[in-house]
């Protein structure tokens, strides 16, 4: 089964949270075909960052504001680890919430959550991987 990336969490938005977590997934991710929403935040919009996209043919996707639908499962995420993590809890320092919040993405990789597919996210991922 693949191993999560570590949680990386910063006080302000920076873009070293952005070019790690980027550098991260382009070291995980295949080759072929890759699209990379955001939102329209400055640090997606930072040439540096595009330019970071080119070489591996990356396309890039940004919502219009206000407009979500093309990041639906994302959107659907957070929604999802609000309401069943963030506002169940109480946490004594920031330390103790990206403990919890990496035990969270974890169980939500590695446990069904949905019935119809029978698998977790990680398993799905594996499966349709290797059958491609």
């Amino acid at each position: 089964m693949e191993k999560l990336l570590p949680i990386q969490l910063g006080s302000k938005p920076t873009y070293s949270l952005v070019s790690d977590m980027l550098e991260n997934a382009l070291e995980r991710l295949p080759e072929d075909q890759l699209l990379m929403h955001s939102d329209q935040g400055w640090h997606y919009q930072m040439e540096k960052y595009r330019k970071r996209l080119q070489p591996r043919g990356i396309v890039e996707s940004m919502s219009r504001k206000g407009n979500s639908y093309n990041n639906s499962v994302m959107e659907n995420f957070f929604a999802i680890m609000k309401s069943e993590f963030l506002y169940l809890k109480e946490f004594k320092s920031v330390e103790h919430f990206k403990k919890e919040l990496e035990k969270y993405v974890e169980y939500y990789n590695t446990k069904p959550m949905k019935t119809k597919l029978k698998m977790s996210p990680v398993e799905y991922r594996t499966y349709y991987t290797q059958v491609a």
